[in-house]
């Protein structure tokens, strides 16, 4: 892992404001409350806001160890080709891990508390735009660590205190929907207005396409408590399909790169040290479908031409088979894999296409969606399939296919699972096929997969080879990421708490709040 090079590229001057930010050894140290930008303009407090939208996706400047060797690998949209990593096999590197959670904490959480302060209507009039944007950011990009760890520190953040207390994940979530309501009733007064303009390299500051995003996210989130909280999650679901989803790929939510903002695509930087590989999920599951996206989403093997998975999980023995050399196994598509492209190719953060497939889930569970289940359903397959490019006259066939997926030439592996693309006929096999097209379409973002993987335990992805972790054997499924050495060393009552707010034991088989035993 060539964490240190990936490390001096991207602190070689994110965004060229690097305010409050940087990788920091210990919590009370990224708690500190630095207040350094008094009597600040706009322009200033916009390039803050810039870098705080990178470092809610990039975990500051630790995309490789936040999500690429673990999300990524537990979504199983790539498998692990370097014998010395484990994480593959379900260990907890808690060393990454606390490299991901100073990233967080030490460059978007800080910087994004500075932002809300300099913004907040109560001692900044005529801001209130600018705010709200502030605060579904903070949804998204606070979602994302407490789905990651459970309880983490949230209303403490940069608050000047050396203990810094953990919330529960269930208080987070109470107030992701009161953040998301505030900001969609303060921006419904500003339709058609602009927000941080080009610091915003998402929606180019469109007040109207943040409302969209917002509710789009509210839906998200309905989903992901729907398990724990039904009634709340109904109400939820509802509520942001009334105010207005995603619904086509003109509302997507993407973030543009940029060289001269240093913002860049850290996957084409990665692909060269030839440590993660196609999955042999991926590969059952689009060859079985005769799924256009395959030459989009992976390159052919260098050495044979053909698209080539590997199981995850595999043992060193089994990695260092010569028929595993990497050579033999498909890397990422033209798009992430062409050089120089970390500054062209753009990060998905939610698509049209998965909006669709949140209300299809819903559908099925009696809400209101405005659509039927088998409606969105493929709406959602077509959304995507254009989005990547593919010829509009093929999109008919494919949501009509009835193959399934394949088996492979790989430990002789069956096929993942039996489903077709054609929407079933029983609700259980509608369910599986939704999830399935949807962390299709999810791809690359391993983040979001990862928490319906566990939410739903779909879809129906291969176990893995090798478990090195008792905790989580062979056939179970990753639940959660461990509290990390440096809140242990510096925070130890608050993390004790935490482990008590968390329901059980601060392993990877502990279930998040939203992720009830059945």
């Amino acid at each position: 892992m060539k964490t240190n090079k990936f490390i001096n590229i991207l602190m070689s001057g994110l965004l060229g404001v690097v305010l409050l930010g940087g990788c920091t050894d210990d919590f009370t140290d990224i708690n500190t409350n630095k207040r350094v930008l008094s009597d600040i303009d706009l322009a200033t407090i916009g390039n803050v806001y810039a870098k705080v939208q990178y470092d809610g996706l990039m975990s500051g400047w630790n995309f490789q160890i936040s999500q690429n060797l673990f999300a990524d690998l537990y979504s199983q949209y790539y498998s692990n080709w370097q014998t010395k990593f484990q994480t593959d096999r379900n260990v907890l590197n808690r060393d990454w891990l606390g490299l991901a959670w100073g990233g967080f904490y030490g460059n978007c959480a800080k910087n994004l508390a500075v932002v809300m302060e300099k913004t907040d209507p109560a001692v900044a009039p005529g801001l209130e735009k600018q705010y709200a944007l502030s605060q579904i950011w903070k949804v998204f990009a606070y979602q994302r660590q407490t789905d990651y760890w459970g309880p983490i520190p949230y209303t403490a953040v940069n608050n000047g205190e050396n203990a810094v207390p953990y919330d529960t994940q269930q208080s987070i979530y109470t107030d992701f929907i009161a953040l998301l309501d505030a900001a969609t009733t303060t921006l419904a007064g500003y339709a058609g207005e602009n927000a941080f303009g080009s610091n915003d390299q998402i929606y180019a500051g469109s007040v109207d396409k943040w409302i969209v995003f917002a509710n789009t996210l509210r839906l998200r989130i309905a989903l992901r408590i729907s398990k724990v909280d039904p009634a709340t999650a109904k109400i939820q679901a509802e509520k942001a399909v009334a105010a207005g989803v995603m619904e086509s790929n003109a509302d997507n939510a993407i973030f543009h790169v940029s060289k001269s903002d240093n913002s860049f695509n850290p996957l084409p930087i990665m692909l060269p040290w030839n440590e993660f590989r196609m999955s042999a999920s991926m590969e059952s599951v689009l060859k079985g479908f005769a799924d256009p996206r395959l030459p989009v989403y992976f390159r052919p093997a260098k050495a044979t031409d053909l698209y080539t998975g590997m199981r995850n999980g595999c043992s060193i023995p089994q990695i260092s088979e010569e028929k595993r050399h990497y050579d033999q196994l498909s890397t990422m598509g033209p798009r992430w894999s062409t050089p120089g492209n970390e500054y062209i190719t753009p990060i998905e953060i939610i698509l049209a296409s998965e909006a669709y497939f949140l209300r299809a889930e819903g559908a099925l569970k009696g809400w209101n969606m405005g659509i039927t289940a088998e409606e969105a359903y493929n709406t959602g397959i077509e959304m995507n399939l254009l989005y990547w490019g593919v010829d509009p006259a093929a999109i008919t066939t494919y949501q009509e296919g009835t193959t399934t997926p394949v088996a492979l030439d790989d430990f002789t592996t069956p096929p993942m699972t039996n489903i077709a693309v054609k929407f079933g006929t029983t609700p259980a096999e509608q369910l599986e096929q939704i999830i399935t097209q949807k962390w299709l379409a999810l791809y690359p973002d391993g983040w979001e997969a990862w928490g319906d993987r566990r939410r739903l335990e779909l879809p129906k992805l291969y176990p893995i080879m090798v478990s090195d972790n008792p905790d989580v054997p062979v056939g179970a499924i990753m639940r959660r990421v461990g509290f990390v050495p440096s809140e242990f060393a510096t925070n130890q009552a608050a993390v004790d708490d935490a482990i008590q707010k968390l329901g059980g034991p601060d392993v990877a088989s502990t279930r998040l709040w939203w992720d009830p035993a059945k």
